[in-house]
């Protein structure tokens, strides 16, 4: 496909959308503060390693996003990889205007950056990188410290969350 080939047409639009619904992945939110000390977060489920040298991940946020802005200016932001029982929270971090940190179990890292309590995988990273993509940005971010815990993430796919056996 070349840069003159022409858009989808709505309908392969639709088809898309189903695809890549059918692609199972884990969920992630993520999670950064803005100069006022603000906290702002999204659920992404495009996030995926990018390099082991130096550590690198990468996670696409909606241009559209009421949070966009605050990452635009982030020079940190925390991605944490979700288990099953975050999938409500998950779905306040998905939706625009809600009140995404309320009774969420959050608390400030060193930086003033919202950490989840509990996560399956926590990744604190400083920002490598950002690309403009279509209507989302590609965050790339060095990782700078991990956590890990116990927890099954949970997996996306069809539109539900399901669990890992």
């Amino acid at each position: 496909m070349s840069a003159q080939d022409p858009p989808l047409a709505p309908a392969g639009l639709h088809l898309f959308r189903d695809a890549m619904a059918s692609f199972p992945s884990g969920v992630t939110i993520v999670t950064t503060a803005d100069p006022a000390g603000r906290w702002w977060g999204f659920t992404a489920t495009s996030f995926c390693s990018v390099s082991m040298e130096p550590p690198l991940v990468l996670v696409c946020l909606a241009t559209s996003a009421e949070c966009a802005p605050a990452f635009r200016r982030a020079t940190r932001w925390i991605v944490h990889v979700i288990h099953p029982e975050h999938a409500q929270l998950a779905m306040r971090f998905a939706t625009r205007g809600a009140d995404k940190f309320a009774d969420a179990g959050f608390v400030a890292d060193d930086n003033g950056l919202p950490v989840l309590d509990v996560a399956s995988v926590i990744l604190d990273c400083s920002v490598h990188d950002r690309h403009p993509a279509g209507d989302h940005t590609i965050l790339v971010g060095q990782v700078q410290n991990v956590r890990t815990g116990p927890e099954t993430p949970a997996v996306y796919f069809r539109r539900a969350f399901h669990l890992l056996p």
